[in-house]
């Protein structure tokens, strides 16, 4: 898409915390200026994160529209907003997990698809019938 077709507003998104795995461990942990945003969140056994794909930020892959499903070429190609592909024009990416527990700045999560290093962009409390209700749309 040409740039003058595009709005010209830009956005500035900065992490919140950072994806945490280690030996079977998963946290989040929450930088110091956010820690007062936590407040309350332990009322919740789960919650939604939203983090940057940064292992996929290059002007070339923000470009690809089209993709095969599953990286698998069997399967015809369709539109990005179509599908769970990481290759997107904004790479966000979205899980709802399980918050096992949290101590100071650190969430221990069950589990999160993104990797060791993750910058965790918003988190979001998330009600069991929500995350049920995700969790079948996502499927």
């Amino acid at each position: 898409m040409e740039r003058a077709e595009m709005d010209d507003r830009v956005f500035e998104i900065f992490p919140v915390g950072f994806v945490r795995k280690r030996r079977g461990n998963v946290k989040i942990e929450i930088s110091k200026p956010f820690l007062e945003g936590l407040e309350g969140i332990e009322a919740f056994s789960q919650i939604i994160v939203l983090w940057w794909f940064d292992r996929n930020d290059s002007p070339d892959k923000r470009s690809i529209l089209k993709v095969h499903p599953m990286g698998d070429k069997s399967n015809p190609l369709r539109g990005v907003f179509a599908t769970r592909s990481p290759v997107r024009p904004n790479l966000l990416g979205l899980s709802v997990c399980r918050l096992l527990d949290i101590r100071g700045s650190v969430l221990k999560l069950d589990a999160i698809d993104a990797f060791d290093g993750t910058p965790v962009i918003d988190i979001k409390p998330c009600s069991t019938e929500e995350g049920e209700m995700i969790g079948k749309r996502l499927a």
